[in-house]
């Protein structure tokens, strides 16, 4: 079922594209109406159109912020075109029909981004806006609704089709988008107010969403994916500078990888991600010699991983690179040579993230009909944190050593252990359903790539507490020197005991580090 367009109402903060539409809208005679700045640029580019206040009979009141708030307008729009009843009361007010409304609204978001005053985000907030789109989309069996200067171009065509009228489908489609549009710009100001007053979990939730593309597949192939930008987190606004689209899992492992080098704010610091878990990482003053212990710790398991550094990656580290296949690589900047050499592997994706930290303070999972919202796991220990619950004290380098080691556990599948020496990790158990199994792993990994004499003096990072003594005793068969854990269990008096026993030292963080 088609509708030919005899009136149009036309307000817009973003004029971009508007010229094109006006010319098709002129195509068609069909009538414009407008506000202040919009009125303002169609009568600059030689239209007719009709001012709001015009069209009304009142004038705009309170600095523009009543305008479009009148029956005039909003029964233009919502009126029933095969409703006797609604005909006969807009003919008895003599409210002339509005057939298509093409709206994009107060620029809340671009004002967020630029982290403007609260008077000023308060005045962005639009009204008269959402209610014209939302009004127009309830009816869209009888009027068009434009919510986005991304829609001008399937407008003109569908004018175009039709000769000046527009088809049911595309009708429902564009109120489709037009309630989505609306949705996500009320989210923007609930989630920027709940900040405001400092509300962290408020009774209605609402994340802000915007689709950045849509993913060949998700975690398998017969399943589908996208991926959304959620505002105030950056890691999706990054530069793809070459290489193949990313997959679901890509966008997982880089995530985990992205996170992880957030930790480290100084020097040079690699991360190689496999499986959502790191494999290798290692913090130096040297960004080849970091790449090269991090990848040495597990060459095996970094074939096909994620690699991200904090730090610009330049030819020599380059050259490295390209010896292993690798999904992805990140960094906060490549060099112009760099590219070049990374270049012959055409497939590899290099992106060139906007920073080294993540911005928000918040984690969501969605677990089907249920969401779980928590605070992301920042904290940073410091020396002055830890309490030495053995006779032995840790070394200043041991101390060092555990701090790294905490640091890369945080980011381990639970359960999780990582055995770490000279700020590089050199063992890692992830993701088992024992500690005593992962701990197993962990040294099982260390002697396959690391020698007995370099594996001695090492250090062991657990994100929970030892149930028992079994695992610890792995930990010092292998060689770990020190060890740091959260504590907390009953039998904390037994893994203590082990390691005065064995001469080793031990630190309890009180902090827990679940990773599930």
């Amino acid at each position: 079922m088609t509708k030919k367009i005899s009136r149009c109402l036309i307000s817009v903060s973003d004029k971009t594209g508007l010229d094109k539409l006006l010319k098709e809208i002129k195509k068609y005679d069909i009538e414009i109406i407008s506000t202040g700045g919009t009125y303002e640029f169609i009568k600059s580019k030689k239209y007719d159109c009709i001012e709001i206040s015009e069209f009304t009979s009142f004038p705009e009141i309170l600095d523009g912020r009543v305008k479009t708030l009148h029956p005039n307008i909003h029964g233009g729009i919502l009126n029933i075109r095969d409703n006797k009843s609604h005909q006969d009361q807009i003919k008895k007010h003599n409210i002339k029909n509005i057939d298509l409304v093409i709206v994009n609204l107060y620029p809340f978001e671009k004002k967020l981004s630029e982290n403007k005053s609260f008077d000023e985000m308060i005045e962005n907030i639009d009204i008269g806006g959402p209610s014209m789109l939302r009004s127009a989309a309830k009816n869209f069996s009888d009027v068009t609704v434009i919510s986005s200067i991304n829609y001008y171009d399937d407008l003109i065509k569908e004018l175009n089709i039709h000769g000046g009228a527009t088809s049911i489908e595309f009708r429902k489609k564009m109120a489709n988008e037009t309630f989505n549009e609306t949705a996500y710009y009320d989210s923007l100001i609930s989630n920027w107010f709940s900040k405001e007053n400092k509300i962290k979990f408020p009774n209605k939730q609402t994340i802000s969403g915007k689709l950045v593309g849509k993913l060949r597949y998700g975690e398998n192939p017969h399943q589908n994916g996208a991926l959304y930008s959620v505002i105030n987190n950056n890691f999706s606004n990054f530069d793809q500078l070459m290489g193949k689209e990313m997959s679901y899992n890509n966008y997982l492992d880089a995530f985990n990888a992205f996170e992880l080098i957030s930790e480290f704010k100084n020097g040079f610091a690699t991360a190689i991600i496999k499986h959502n878990n790191p494999c290798g990482c290692s913090y130096e003053n040297d960004g080849l010699k970091s790449y090269l212990n991090a990848f040495n710790a597990d060459p095996k398991s970094a074939f096909g991983g994620v690699v991200a550094f904090n730090f610009k990656i330049e030819e020599n580290l380059a050259s490295e690179l390209v010896k292993t296949f690798y999904e992805v690589i990140l960094a906060p900047d490549v060099s112009k040579g760099a590219i070049s050499i990374l270049s012959n592997k055409k497939n590899l994706r290099v992106i060139k993230t906007s920073s080294t930290k993540i911005k928000g303070n918040l984690d969501y999972k969605i677990l089907g009909g249920v969401l779980l919202s928590q605070d992301n796991n920042e904290f940073s220990l410091n020396k002055d944190d830890l309490k030495i619950v053995t006779n032995k004290k840790p070394s200043d380098k041991e101390f060092e050593d555990l701090l790294f080691a905490e640091r890369v556990c945080k980011h381990v599948k639970s359960n999780a252990i990582v055995i770490a020496k000279n700020n590089k990790t050199i063992g890692i158990g992830a993701g088992q359903t024992s500690r005593v199994a992962s701990c197993k792993i962990a040294v099982d990994n260390s002697l396959e790539f690391t020698s007995t004499k370099d594996v001695a003096g090492s250090v062991a990072a657990s994100d929970a507490f030892f149930p028992f003594a079994d695992g610890i005793k792995k930990l010092i068969d292998l060689g770990v020197t020190s060890i740091i854990q959260p504590g907390g269990s009953i039998r904390d008096e037994e893994v203590i005991e082990e390691a005065n026993k064995r001469n080793v030292s031990m630190v309890f963080s009180n902090r827990r580090n679940f990773k599930h």
